[in-house]
């Protein structure tokens, strides 16, 4: 499936609303991050957030006031540098795989927030595991999971019920993936809508 996990998760959603497209929002964020974010996960974001995905996932935007991309990436990555990683010592260490002694966050030789889901996971950007190819993180119940792809085939799998969030942690919704979009404004009462029928 590899290359073709962005197009198969937009079959899957449907026409991108592209609301809040914003180049340079994206410049700005890149900037603080001092990386660049993967294209595939920016497309998704462009075209869809901030969104609540099957009642789970939560996509973020770097472009809006309200669920800002950027707020949340500080505020997780705030969070998770406040743990001391040596006494907690994780199930899964990602130190090994990124070749670090000190587990960092919001950096390009640690780990990046990229979302999150309602059920505690947080999946994180590794860009330099792998050998530098990059992989994906998912921290559930004070254990990481390594996953070697991109975020697109990441969420393909998990929009079809795979366990990538580890084991036991498939959320398939058989039918039209769940979309609805998140609140603006505080009158905003937005309804979930569908995206195009796909034979499960």
């Amino acid at each position: 499936m590899h290359g073709n996990g962005l197009s198969r998760v937009l079959d899957m959603l449907g026409e991108p609303p592209s609301r809040y497209r914003d180049a340079a929002a994206w410049h700005e964020l890149e900037n603080s991050l001092g990386i660049s974010l993967p294209t595939d996960y920016k497309e998704i974001v462009d075209g869809y957030a901030p969104l609540q995905i099957n009642g789970h996932l939560y996509l973020h935007h770097p472009a809006t006031q309200r669920w800002n991309l950027g707020e949340w990436i500080r505020s997780t990555v705030e969070a998770w540098s406040q743990i001391d990683w040596d006494w907690a010592a994780p199930e899964g260490d990602p130190r090994a795989s990124l070749g670090i002694e000190v587990l960092v966050f919001g950096t390009a030789d640690g780990l990046i927030p990229l979302v999150s889901t309602d059920r505690g996971e947080t999946i994180f950007l590794a860009p330099r595991a792998g050998n530098g190819k990059g992989a994906l993180f998912v921290e559930s119940e004070g254990e990481f999971f390594e996953y070697a792809m991109t975020f697109s085939e990441w969420l393909y799998l998990w929009l079809t019920g795979e366990e990538v969030t580890g084991p036991g942690g498939s959320a398939f919704y058989p039918g039209p993936v769940a979309l609805r979009d998140l609140p603006i404004s505080p009158g905003d009462r937005p309804e979930t809508r569908y995206g195009p029928p796909r034979g499960m």
